[in-house]
């Protein structure tokens, strides 16, 4: 399984591309000629790009991307469009024109509903509209939307909220489905080994996933 990640040099994506590379997976690290390296697995392939201007060749071979990118919470709001709203649109549509079967999107709480007075009401319309715009394809997809981020050490778990929304979306009745995992991350792919093959469309997750975001590889097998 080929994976691209996008954001592939910030903090969670390294952490996937790792988790991905011990698993032994083919992840693919999307970097731009800027990036620093030298915190990802040595042999793990790169691809060069760049959000803003993405090459229409950028997805070709993979079987899933995750988009784990951001701008940044001191950048403009234009910067803001062009790589949470525009770059990730870029990225789900060529996706489908490449034949990728399954994206993951790292979103925001919030997203779902932003609030357009909120302190960072551009930056979660931003992520809504990429969210909305992953959700209209045909793509099996999974949208992860924590809480907060942290650089401590992951426990394995994740903590759920009450006002948890799961969203999901089956495919058509013709295909074969499976029941999906909840996000829980109690149990090991060994429980879920059908979920590699299904053909189960998306999900869409509230809550607190942030102390295991660095466990996203595992949940990537685990959800599908």
């Amino acid at each position: 399984m080929q994976v691209l990640v996008a954001g592939s040099t910030g903090n969670t994506g390294q952490r996937l591309v790792r988790e991905l590379h011990e698993r032994g997976l083919n992840p693919v690290a999307m970097v731009r000629e800027s990036s620093d390296i030298s915190g990802l697995p040595e042999g793990v392939a790169q691809r060069q790009a760049d959000l803003t201007d993405l090459s229409d060749d950028i997805t070709e071979g993979c079987d899933v991307v995750v988009f784990a990118a951001g701008s940044g919470g001191d950048t403009s709001a234009e910067m803001t469009d062009k790589v949470d709203r525009d770059g990730a649109k870029k990225l789900i549509d060529l996706s489908v024109a490449n034949g990728v079967r399954r994206f993951v999107m790292l979103s925001s709480i919030g997203a779902g509903d932003p609030d357009p007075d909120h302190e960072l009401g551009h930056y979660l319309q931003a992520k809504h509209e990429a969210d909305e715009h992953l959700k209209a394809t045909d793509l099996e997809y999974a949208i992860l939307r924590p809480v907060a981020l942290t650089d401590e050490s992951g426990t394995g778990e994740v903590r759920l909220g009450e006002a948890v929304v799961l969203d999901v979306r089956l495919a058509p009745p013709t295909r074969r489905t499976y029941p999906r995992r909840t996000p829980d991350m109690a149990g090991s792919e060994e429980d879920c080994p059908s979920y590699l093959g299904s053909d189960r469309a998306g999900a869409l997750y509230d809550g607190d996933l942030g102390r295991a975001l660095h466990h996203l590889g595992k949940e990537i097998l685990a959800i599908w």
